[in-house]
């Protein structure tokens, strides 16, 4: 891999990540830009004793644009994009309508590929290996910054789930807290450390899960289940076998293995609704929309979660879909969104079954 660090016209840092070692980047945003202004806030709830991003700067953000005016496909011509070049493998940079800014943390963009058309899942092993050093290595950079606290690296896809611009892209979040999701994994296995005399809550949930009916996929170094208290209609955690708090604590054997298993696991998940195997749906059933969400250690104290850390936590990806079944949709309805209990129409049984009978050929 070969990192090329330039920057954008208003100042905004990029980042080329290439396959080949001699890749030359050093075209120039040619763009007429003023400097980013951002607005971006942190706000703490007194009475839920979580946090709330105030970002109105993010209302006048690119919606929706046609492919020929995409700001993410590389420069062409008169055709001037966030990518000054003419082409690339990977690219990162910072978001230009970030929800984090400052003080309050840092957004990041990552561009998968250059191909408008394209999708996560249609990747090759290698260029997804690409895209997960990329991950990787902001990890580690983002980590260094005194206003961040945790690194979260996800993708949404799909105009269902909320997305506004179609190019396979994903997005990098630098918190300046924990979050609140994490936070509540934290003090379950400060819990469950205390309880049984130190067993590692995550290790336990693997080797049930291993033992059980929901296992989708299994490699050397990887597994995929869909977890006994599934929130979602169809998802799947995706767990390291030996436990690293982060990506940067992955081995070559398992940064070796995970394209292979992702990229199986993504083309499953466009399959579950398309019919060709005679299941529900039909063929010209549009692409699963899901998200794909990277958990990882904190890098600040833990001292709030007793005798907890960050040794203890483990990293996994959690891969769902908001879609219950053909042409259906899983709303976040009163009982989700004002209580946050969460009602699931599909059993995490029959959701594992299906994600092993539409195994790619």
């Amino acid at each position: 891999m070969k990192k090329t660090s330039t920057r954008l016209a208003d100042g905004r840092e990029l980042i080329y990540y290439d396959l080949r070692d001699d890749s030359v980047r050093d075209s120039i945003d040619r763009r007429p830009l003023d400097r980013t202004v951002t607005t971006s806030e942190i706000r703490r709830d007194p009475l839920l004793g979580d946090s709330v991003a105030i970002a109105s700067h993010r209302q006048g953000r690119t919606y929706h644009p046609p492919a020929d005016e995409c700001p993410l496909c590389p420069s062409a011509g008169d055709r001037l994009s966030e990518i000054p070049d003419s082409s690339y493998d990977v690219v990162v940079f910072e978001n230009r309508f970030p929800s984090l800014a400052g003080d309050s943390g840092r957004c990041e963009v990552v561009c998968f590929t250059s191909d408008h058309n394209a999708s996560f899942g249609e990747l090759t092993e290698e260029q997804a290996g690409l895209v997960l050093e990329a991950w990787t290595d902001r990890t580690s950079e983002l980590s260094h910054l005194p206003s961040v606290e945790q690194v979260f690296c996800f993708e949404n896809r799909g105009a269902e789930i909320g997305v506004t611009l179609q190019h396979p892209h994903g997005q990098i979040y630098a918190y300046p807290f924990t979050t609140p999701r994490t936070a509540l994994m934290l003090r379950s296995a400060a819990a469950h450390k205390e309880m049984t005399g130190g067993e590692n809550l995550f290790d336990a949930v693997l080797e049930r899960e291993l033992a059980g009916e929901r296992v989708v996929l299994e490699g050397e170094h990887w597994v995929a289940f869909v977890p006994y208290a599934a929130h979602w209609p169809y998802e799947v955690h995706l767990y390291p076998k030996r436990r690293v708090p982060d990506l940067l604590g992955l081995d070559e054997g398992a940064r070796t293995e995970f394209p292979k298993v992702y990229l199986e696991l993504l083309r499953r998940f466009d399959r579950i609704f398309d019919g060709r195997d005679g299941g529900e749906g039909s063929a010209g059933e549009p692409p699963t929309p899901y998200i794909a969400a990277w958990h990882q250690a904190p890098f600040g104290a833990l001292e709030e979660f007793d005798g907890v850390v960050r040794e203890d936590f483990a990293l996994h990806l959690e891969l769902f879909t908001i879609r219950r079944t053909s042409g259906k949709l899983k709303f976040l309805a009163g009982s989700e969104s004002g209580m946050n209990v969460f009602i699931n129409d599909v059993p995490p049984e029959h959701a594992a079954e299906r994600l092993r009978e539409v195994a790619s050929s």
